[in-house]
């Protein structure tokens, strides 16, 4: 599984606080995850009893209890069980001193962690007041753990999760939008945010950490939610975040190249995703366009596909200018609808497809799937930044290979014109990708500008090099031109000042993001904001350049946002 104890592709915002009630900071600020007001307190041997877990602590301690649960010595709150786990780069009981002074009531740890000084030499755990739960794998059961202190909220919840490389969140959001037209209070957990009864949270990680994600599901019950659209990341299953919860539904979109800085190879990233079909999920629901889906597929699974043979097909699918799309959806039991979707391209018709079968499955009416899959704009996800220009521009999250092909296919299908690609790599990522992503882009669009996505720690310009050399693999007459424009700003603004009628310009792989990270720094960064000022500045000067000096302005003095409004 995976090569290391840590999430890659994540970043870690912590952008939510509050304790019962919910409020939301901006990402820059560092504050604890949600907590729910009420928690009944659980006994320490009950729970190590039902961990498999054996107590370590001095003769004649009094009986304790805990009624909450962390992994960060930051966040611990009296009364808490502090899980000290073992890492790549250090032990978490390195850090038990801080959690144990902050009012940590009890430790979840393994053998190694009991040796380590901060833990084994502070005054709490020598006079036997906080108790030691020993465990071989104690990760593996801090999901459990959590779940149990919280109250198992994810019994109380139908929550439906999405795995798979690409179209998790399109999905989710799917979803969350058809469930909402059937009248039902829902969550959402996802990449781009949380939502709690309405309530939008920024996201911290694709999937929140065990005893994160146990005390916002207790949350989202206390606020009366009943349904949970959730995305799980390959990370979140090979590091036991979601282990203790409950899915009522568990769907597979598709697998593609990714993550393979965390994972071994591919068949070690599947093996992750599979981990969601292992009995966890009351029904399961699998896309088999691909031979991934394929082997998912058991005696009781719900199959879908838009190229074969399955129980839920897609029939009937037409594409405007615009990007909509309309298709017949066809399943079990007589099963017809209409689905109309705002969002393009073929891969979204599978997205679409999956969501159906998935609320289907989970006893949602057609019409009111027909409704929610009609309304949904997803944040990033080939969304339009129009202000009256003559050509089409999106910004798409594609960073992986398989999705930049999808989404120029998409672009090339929907466009008039030409395609105008701007393109990155993250750096500290799976940098096999790099030059993949690079031919996948040459090859599909007129022009290529490569630009950086999130450096990181890594030279940007290793990273342009790197996605140059695939791109420059293509051969001349199967390519258009080829740019390098390192500031990504600027890179933008190129593609923009060339873009004429009937064009379609595509800024790839950061979608939703605010912050770009440059040598551990994370600067302000938006491809929404950025193509949107691009625009602007290219309306502007094509406004002025048709105003005859000394005339007034044909628009009456309006600037071109109010213009294009």
């Amino acid at each position: 599984m995976p090569r290391n104890g840590h999430e890659t592709g994540d970043h870690d915002k912590n952008p939510i606080s509050g304790t019962g009630n919910l409020r939301t900071v901006p990402s820059a600020v560092a504050t604890v995850p949600p907590r729910p007001s009420r928690v009944e307190p659980v006994d320490v041997e009950q729970l190590a009893e039902s961990l498999g877990a054996r107590i370590v602590r001095t003769a004649g301690g009094e009986p304790v209890t805990v009624s909450g649960a962390t992994l960060r010595a930051q966040h611990v709150r009296a009364g808490d069980l502090f899980a000290a786990l073992p890492g790549s780069r250090a032990h978490g009981a390195d850090f038990a001193a801080d959690a144990l002074d902050a009012g940590a009531a009890a430790v979840l740890t393994d053998e190694v962690g009991t040796e380590r000084a901060a833990l084994a030499d502070h005054p709490r755990v020598r006079d036997g007041s906080v108790p030691l739960l020993v465990h071989t794998e104690p990760r593996s059961v801090l999901g459990p753990a959590a779940a149990h202190i919280y109250g198992k909220p994810s019994q109380r919840l139908s929550i439906l999760g999405i795995t798979g490389t690409s179209g998790k969140t399109t999905t989710t959001y799917l979803l969350e939008s058809a469930l909402r037209a059937a009248g039902l209070v829902t969550g959402l957990v996802g990449t781009v945010e949380t939502r709690v009864a309405g309530q939008r949270l920024d996201s911290a990680f694709t999937t929140p950490e065990a005893p994160d994600l146990q005390a916002l599901l207790a949350v989202m019950a206390e606020h009366g939610v009943t349904h949970v659209p959730m995305e799980v990341s390959s990370h979140a299953l090979a590091l036991g975040r979601i282990s203790g919860t409950r899915f009522a539904v568990g769907g597979f979109t598709n697998l593609s190249q990714d993550h393979l800085d965390f994972h071994r190879d591919l068949d070690d990233y599947f093996a992750a995703k599979a981990m969601l079909f292992d009995g966890r999920c009351e029904r399961e629901v699998v896309c088999t366009d691909t031979e991934w889906g394929d082997r998912l597929v058991g005696p009781a699974t719900v199959t879908v596909s838009t190229v074969g043979d399955a129980m839920w097909t897609a029939s009937e699918i037409t594409a405007s200018p615009t990007g909509e799309q309309r298709f017949r959806v066809s399943g079990p039991d007589g099963a017809r609808f209409d689905v109309r979707l705002r969002l393009p391209g073929p891969f979204n018709v599978a997205n679409g497809l999956l969501a159906a079968a998935v609320l289907h499955t989970a006893g949602v009416p057609a019409a009111a799937i027909e409704r929610g899959l009609a309304e949904v704009d997803v944040p990033g996800r080939m969304e339009r930044v129009a202000l009256g220009q003559d050509f089409a521009a999106v910004v798409d999250y594609s960073h992986k290979p398989g999705a930049v092909a999808a989404v120029l296919d998409a672009a090339r299908a929907q466009a008039a014109g030409r395609v105008l690609v701007v393109l990155g790599c993250g750096g500290d990522r799976d940098a096999a990708k790099r030059p993949v992503m690079g031919e996948s882009a040459a090859r599909r669009s007129d022009l290529l500008i490569v630009t950086d996505d999130n450096p990181r720690s890594e030279n940007p310009v290793d990273i342009r090099t790197a996605v140059l050399e695939g791109a420059r693999q293509v051969p001349a007459a199967e390519r258009g031109e080829l740019l390098e424009i390192g500031d990504r700003q600027e890179a933008i603004a190129e593609a923009v000042r060339r873009a004429d009628d009937g064009d379609m310009v595509v800024v790839a792989g950061k979608g939703h993001e605010t912050g770009q990270e440059v040598a551990g720094v994370v600067h302000p960064f938006s491809d929404r904001d950025e193509l949107a000022t691009a625009l602007r500045a290219r309306l502007d000067d094509r406004r002025g350049s048709d105003v005859a000096p000394g005339h007034d302005d044909p628009a009456g003095g309006r600037g071109c946002d109010e213009e294009a409004r």
